[in-house]
């Protein structure tokens, strides 16, 4: 029988690495340096620096690193028409014209990610690159974030629930997507339920469990000096993500990563007078700030608490961070000395 993840689903690889091991996501590689998840065939997947699974940070010299999980050799099925006395089948390519597997798994990906954003406007390409990444993994929702001082900025999310997680992580100020950003490394939540994830955000993770959610991959956006935002994978099982699907995560991440770069801004967006929609999301998100700012003439506070009162007022009224920003700026909502 082929192996099963948390889901029931048959995926026919070994599955990710166990606690503690190597070889598991971590800083973000350039796709351009031959060392990214688009690195030659031949190159092999990249080995990061390090890896947060389950909100534990693992790096060389832990004391729980371990070797990483090799292919199954032994009682693995032999595939249909293998000589009996030839031994398991192998990834590497010893039959002739035989294509890795690896390599076979990101010509697929590739494929559906040039069909989702084939023709679309460079304002819709974040979020068809977060349904893409739905349709190739075993998640319920994806969203994107960019990185920001204080705060992220959302730019698309593949429904409205993930939509909400990732409002959820930027109004809390924690959470794996908070994480992942400030370390640059990738961070898994595995089970929110658990004693582990559970204790380290304790608040998300008893909202996202409230939404369906129990696990949450957060992959670094950017390279192996800058992170310049994350995208967040929800899960309804918990569990972890096996090494075929961490080398397509990997992959929408770097053309992730690609498609923000070349994303048009300012003078680069056409007419003059037209409203660039990455340089309007962040005119919009630049409330936040103005409203810091009001708030701490308010309240006679420093721009830190002036953000934890904002935060935390959100919170409290089931509202998101942003809504109520705006409503400091247009005086719809002033903040009292206590």
């Amino acid at each position: 029988m082929r192996p099963r993840d948390a889901r029931g689903d048959a995926h026919g690889d070994e599955p990710g690495p166990s606690p503690g091991s190597a070889g598991e996501a971590g800083t973000f590689a350039n796709p351009d340096d031959g060392t990214g998840p688009l690195a030659p065939p031949g190159g092999g997947p990249p080995r990061p620096e390090r890896a947060r699974q389950g909100g534990r940070e693992r790096g060389r010299g832990g004391g729980d690193e371990r070797e990483p999980v090799g292919p199954r050799e032994a009682g693995r099925p032999r595939e249909a028409g293998q000589d009996p006395g030839a031994g398991p089948a192998r990834e590497s390519g010893h039959h002739p014209g035989a294509v890795p597997r690896p390599v076979r798994d990101q010509v697929r990906a590739a494929e559906v990610i040039a069909a989702g954003v084939r023709g679309a406007e460079p304002a819709e390409i974040p979020g068809k690159l977060c349904a893409a990444a739905v349709a190739l993994l075993p998640v319920a929702g994806a969203s994107v974030s960019l990185r920001s001082d204080g705060m992220p900025v959302q730019l698309s999310a593949s429904s409205d629930r993930a939509a909400q997680l990732s409002d959820m992580q930027a109004t809390l100020g924690d959470g794996p997507c908070m994480s992942a950003a400030a370390a640059g490394t990738a961070v898994f939540a595995t089970d929110l339920t658990s004693d582990r994830d559970a204790v380290r955000w304790p608040v998300f993770a008893q909202q996202a469990t409230a939404a369906g959610i129990r696990a949450v991959y957060s992959m670094p956006l950017g390279n192996d000096t800058v992170c310049v935002g994350t995208l967040d994978l929800y899960r309804e099982a918990p569990g972890e993500l096996t090494r075929r699907e961490l080398r397509v995560a990997e992959l929408v991440a770097s053309v992730m990563t690609v498609a923000l770069m070349a994303l048009p801004r300012g003078e680069d967006n056409g007419p003059e007078g037209e409203d660039p929609w990455l340089s309007g999301l962040a005119t919009a998100h630049d409330e936040v700030y103005q409203a810091v700012g009001m708030i701490m003439v308010q309240l006679g506070v420093d721009a830190d608490e002036a953000l934890a009162r904002l935060r935390a007022h959100a919170f409290a009224h089931s509202r998101s961070a942003l809504d109520v920003a705006h409503d400091v700026v247009w005086h719809r909502k002033r903040f009292e000395r206590d």
